[in-house]
């Protein structure tokens, strides 16, 4: 029997900044996600709902908010299979019927406190990391297992790198000297084009998930992906007129940590010269480039199948990176564009074909896809659910994301909200911690930027009395956003999970 539901292909990397693709920026070589706008729709307001991998990718994969799943930061996660509060996105394809093969990272963060997690939902599971990581899943074939001695290199590689290689040296980067293969996500490409090749279930649709490591540092790079890049081409990183930050979010977190991973970059590329700096954000676009080669073999090979024939295809990443910017920032872990904005792109045979090749500037999440493959899995509507159909009519009057700080202690921090438009953000945010925040919650503070003059925020007008009613307005829709969200679920757990709410009345 010839499935007649769309196969839904969903491509995933980390860490890759939305303008970080060749539709929008000239000197980036993306040709394979290039093609697929050119096919389908590219969301261009989408942002994440929390700058950091754990609470990024798990409010995208039970649609709801970190909040609401209380997996505020990295060190959060949600441990109990019988206590989820919504069946995660792998496990809803699986009930409607498609064989659902996951290659690469999920960041479902519970290894190390589950010896035996599942892998809630995917038929085929691939990991490119070792068992003992803290990724393990029950019944997934491990890199570490398969392939040590390629994961071993990989690790002798970057092992000056420090915590998730992200220190100033994984920054930096040097051209990698081992095979593609050898790297984790060389790994998981391999093993996706031979379940391609021979483990695909023609009597089901097909949901297939790939989701890379990269362009998360560290930025070794094959040297192939570098050539295609010269350092002349390279723009340096705009930097803005004020030293030190004095009125944001950054300069609270800064004041509280002066040892801060920041206040060490900072000193390492205030000694770079120019091109030294610009052949860090060469390898970060050739990372790019690089995860775009493997798209584009994993296309080619769904497409000799005839998978592509009827399928929807998604692309996104889970945040942004910084990439030099504010005076020397990296990665993530801010309410700025670059950390928060996303690529998203919906293609495919599925997109009506008056719709491909469109730039949708319409609000846009990541908590959007649950709702949205739902609805071309052929599932009910999940009423407790915030996203929106991204094919629908219905549409949001801007995006929210939330801060909670970005270490172990950081889960006990104020929180940072975000209220975006296309023209316009506002940020609230308190310093300190919840201990005797209840009590301080007059003692606020908040950023605005008018995105249309200011895209790279520089100027804050928040206390600038000429847009006092902007600022009122923005701080009413994200109150009443937080309102409405937190009022239609979860809303309570019971033994057969979280009770739905009757939206409909």
């Amino acid at each position: 029997m010839v499935p007649t539901k769309p196969n839904i292909i969903f491509l995933m990397t980390d860490q890759q900044r939305w303008d970080c693709l060749g539709q929008f920026n000239e000197h980036i070589q993306t040709p394979n996600l290039d093609k697929l706008a050119e096919r389908g729709i590219t969301y261009n307001q989408a942002v994440c709902q929390a700058p950091m991998c754990v609470p990024s990718r798990s409010s995208m994969m039970f649609g709801f908010y970190p909040s609401q799943l209380g997996v505020r930061t990295n060190h959060g996660g949600l441990y109990e299979e019988q206590k989820l509060p919504s069946e995660p996105l792998p496990e809803l394809m699986r009930r409607a019927g498609y064989h659902t093969a996951g290659f690469g990272k999920t960041h479902w963060n519970h290894g190390l406190h589950n010896p035996l997690p599942p892998t809630r939902g995917f038929d085929v599971r691939a990991v490119g990391l070792a068992r003992n990581s803290g990724h393990y899943e029950q019944d997934a074939a491990m890199m570490g297992d398969l392939e040590p001695d390629g994961l071993q290199a990989y690790h002798e590689e970057t092992k000056h790198y420090g915590s998730g290689e992200e220190n100033a040296l994984g920054y930096i980067g040097a051209t990698s000297q081992i095979p593609m293969e050898h790297h984790r996500d060389g790994w998981v490409a391999e093993q996706c084009l031979r379940y391609i090749e021979n483990g695909i279930d023609q009597t089901k649709p097909l949901f297939l998930y790939l989701s890379f490591l990269k362009p998360h540092a560290g930025f070794n790079v094959p040297k192939e992906f570098e050539d295609l890049y010269q350092l002349h081409d390279i723009p340096d990183i705009a930097q803005p007129p004020w030293m030190y930050e004095t009125d944001t979010h950054l300069a609270s977190e800064d004041e509280a940590s002066s040892e801060s991973n920041y206040s060490r970059r900072r000193a390492v590329w205030e000694r770079l010269t120019a091109e030294e700096r610009k052949r860090t954000t060469l390898r970060y676009w050739a990372n790019c480039s690089w995860l775009d080669h493997y798209f584009g073999r994993v296309l080619d090979g769904l497409e000799q199948q005839g998978i592509l024939d009827n399928a929807l295809i998604v692309f996104v990443s889970d945040h942004g990176e910084m990439l030099g910017e504010r005076r020397y920032r990296f990665s993530k872990y801010c309410l700025y564009d670059s950390s928060v904005r996303v690529p998203m792109i919906l293609s495919g045979t599925y997109v009506p074909e008056a719709r491909q090749g469109t730039v949708d500037e319409r609000p846009a999440e990541l908590i959007d896809l649950v709702p949205t493959l739902s609805e071309v899995a052929g599932l009910p509507r999940n009423p407790l659910l915030p996203g929106l159909d991204l094919f629908g009519s219905l549409q949001r009057k801007g995006t929210f994301c939330e801060l909670h700080g970005k270490t172990a202690s950081a889960r006990h921090s104020t929180p940072g909200l975000m209220w975006r438009k296309k023209d316009w953000k506002l940020i609230l945010y308190m310093k300190g911690t919840l201990n005797d925040a209840v009590g301080r919650v007059d003692q606020f503070q908040g950023e605005l930027y008018h995105l249309a003059e200011d895209p790279n925020e520089w100027t804050n007008l928040y206390t600038d009395k000429t847009h006092a009613r902007r600022r009122e307005q923005m701080t009413g829709e994200l109150l009443m956003h937080l309102a409405c969200t937190w009022s239609r679920g979860p809303m309570f757990y019971d033994s057969h999970g979280f009770e739905a709410l009757d939206v409909n009345g």
